[in-house]
């Protein structure tokens, strides 16, 4: 299970000697204060901690070198207690390689009307010291999330927690890897993309295995882990009865068992956070990987389809996002719609692929024929996803950059039983309707892969594709459709020029 409580984000308050000893004792003690709040605060998932005090160049150089090279540091918190002459910041924020928050709050939270005097006055001024400090990281360019408000409140805590839980997700890539059994589906555009300056820009290396590789392992599997597996299996699911031990097609359930124990192993020796497959490449598969990945999935690997290398990043994004929370996370693809006058709805999809943490009830194991890879029947869990809002989430190449977009969506019981259609699914209505949403992710360039999670919020994303220096874009309640493609044109404008800022 993932879990961020190793994760550090570092509060980092600056000051400054004018004010003297005293002072700078009371700052410390605030900032002491605050850090240990916002580490206790349900609503953030890491830990945070606070570091000295910091009030000269060498000082905060340092402590910035020191948090670019901690394993357990993801993020910065800053706060400015008192005013802190930004151009002793210099030296360290041209440094800085990890996010950055900006914090504009103060230590009370009311004005002491009738005792306030000039001490208290030099003491508390965030008010103009993060002006000070906000105006060199804009005049640095420098990427960050500035959060205003009492640091008691739970607004802002919230949108520090989904600062650290987005810094979390970006920790994670920068050492990922990523298994690609298998080259892209052929004649595929969206799912190709340059490897190269994903892992400069986003951190994953992304690396292929001939399937031979992963075969090797899933024939090494030996009985008694598969017996485990299956054992396991009648424990979780409802288990069709032919393919229980005994029954007709008990065989394709072991060999569905044989692929998870050789599939797992693979990763977990190889130290991958996400993996794809495609069915183009099954060499000595007996079956295509489907009830496998769904359980991978639902243990925090991220999984893209079809050589889909993007869309498992975001899957493994979205599910370290969410750790800890509610509601589900899966690899996904828009399938067919429902255009009734009624409502006009999606479905919500693929093969095999979809990951049982999204299930709105136990899931039954079944095996049923597949037409596409040309191997043996699959097995596989077949539900329907539980309602809820979400948000479906694309990396697409645009060739000069990197596309982040999330359209967010409402899932929703299906209209009616579906009972020929043997694989998991979803039904969601898109906001702010289908066809807007749609025709703004056509003209977008998305995906038809996407990573659908309940727990995961546009705010999270766009602080993720912050963090990474991409394009980000939200379809929800306000989009409409001419801006939005305005804005796409003066995106593009945006960043051929930022290149040169």
């Amino acid at each position: 299970m993932l879990t961020l409580e190793s994760n550090e984000v570092w509060f980092v308050t600056g000051s400054q000697h004018l004010y003297g000893a005293e002072t700078l004792e009371q700052v410390a003690r605030h900032a002491t204060t605050i850090a240990a709040a916002l580490d206790a605060a349900p609503a953030i998932p890491v830990r945070i901690v606070a570091k000295p005090i910091l009030t000269g160049p060498d000082g905060i150089r340092a402590l910035i070198a020191e948090a670019n090279a901690s394993r357990e540091c993801i993020g910065l918190i800053g706060w400015m207690h008192t005013f802190s002459p930004a151009r002793m910041w210099i030296a360290g924020l041209d440094l800085l390689a990890k996010p950055l928050l900006h914090l504009h709050t103060q230590y009370n939270r009311e004005i002491p009307w009738a005792e306030i005097d000039m001490d208290f006055m030099n003491l508390n001024q965030a008010a103009h010291g993060d002006r000070e400090f906000g105006f060199m990281a804009a005049r640095m360019r420098l990427e960050r999330k500035v959060v205003v408000g009492p640091w008691s409140d739970r607004d802002v805590q919230e949108q520090i927690g989904a600062w650290t839980r987005a810094a979390s997700a970006r920790h994670d890539w920068a050492s990922g890897r990523i298994a690609r059994f298998g080259d892209n589906m052929r004649e595929v555009a969206v799912t190709e993309g340059d490897k190269v300056e994903a892992q400069r820009r986003l951190g994953f290396a992304v690396n292929g295995y001939g399937v031979g590789d992963l075969v090797a392992r899933v024939d090494a599997a030996t009985d008694a882990e598969v017996d485990a597996l299956v054992e396991a299996y009648a424990d979780e699911y409802d288990v069709a009865p032919a393919l229980l031990p005994g029954g007709e097609r008990a065989a394709s359930l072991r060999d569905g068992a044989r692929i998870e124990v050789g599939l797992r192993g693979f990763l977990v020796d190889g130290g991958f956070h996400a993996f794809t497959t495609t069915f183009e490449d099954l060499h000595g598969l007996r079956q295509l990987p489907g009830l496998a990945v769904q359980r991978l999935m639902r243990d925090g690997y991220g999984f893209g389809a079809e050589g889909d290398w993007k869309t498992a990043a975001m899957v493994r994004a979205m599910n370290v996002m969410s750790a800890g929370l509610a509601g589900g996370v899966s690899f996904m693809e828009d399938y067919t719609y429902h255009l009734a006058p009624s409502g006009e709805l999606v479905l919500g999809a693929h093969m095999l692929e979809v990951c049982e943490t999204i299930a709105a009830r136990r899931p039954s194991l079944e095996i049923h024929p597949l037409s596409i890879g040309a191997r043996e029947d699959p097995v596989r869990l077949v539900f329907d996803a539980h309602p809820g809002a979400a948000v479906a989430a694309s990396i697409t190449d645009m060739g000069q950059r990197f596309r982040l977009l999330a359209a967010v969506v409402d899932v929703v019981e299906p209209a009616q039983p579906l009972p020929r259609l043997p694989v998991a699914r979803a039904v969601w209505r898109p906001r702010p309707d289908l066809r807007t949403a749609a025709a703004a992710w056509i003209h977008a360039g998305g995906s038809h892969h996407t990573s659908l999670g309940y727990a995961v919020t546009v705010e999270h994303l766009r602080d993720l594709a912050g963090m990474c220096g991409i394009e980000f874009l939200a379809i929800d309640d306000s989009t409409e459709l001419e801006s939005f493609r305005d804005r796409l044109r003066w995106n593009d404008v945006y960043h051929l020029l930022a290149k040169g800022i």
